[in-house]
């Protein structure tokens, strides 16, 4: 039984920063991706980051500058650490872990306000 939680979600004025972790814990093999997914109100859930084993990382255009993604591979953890919030960074923001399958975490609300 593999479980991914999520954390760090709240509300915050535009232009504030939050930084969100998300835990894997149980049988869970060797995670090659840990990922952060979001998804708004009537929009579709879509990548924001994600960090490969390698180190590389990958980032949707609209957070580039922003939004840094790490993990520490001993505590099979990934952070989000977010800057300059906008109103439209707004959702629910989604952990995936990958080992053989895809792991998701129950999700943490973000909310940035005007």
């Amino acid at each position: 039984q593999v479980q991914v939680m999520e954390s760090g979600g709240g509300l915050v004025q535009a232009g504030g920063s939050l930084r969100l972790s998300c835990a894997a814990s149980g049988s869970i093999w060797s995670i090659s991706t840990m990922a952060w997914y979001r998804q708004a109100p009537g929009k579709q859930r879509e990548l924001v980051a994600a960090v490969y084993r390698s180190g590389s990382t990958n980032y949707a255009d609209s957070v580039k500058g922003r939004f840094t993604i790490s993990r520490d591979n001993a505590k099979n953890t990934v952070y989000l650490q977010m800057i300059s919030l906008k109103p439209e960074d707004t959702a629910v923001y989604y952990c995936m872990m990958t080992d053989f399958r895809n792991y998701w975490g129950q999700g943490t609300q973000v909310t940035v306000s005007s």
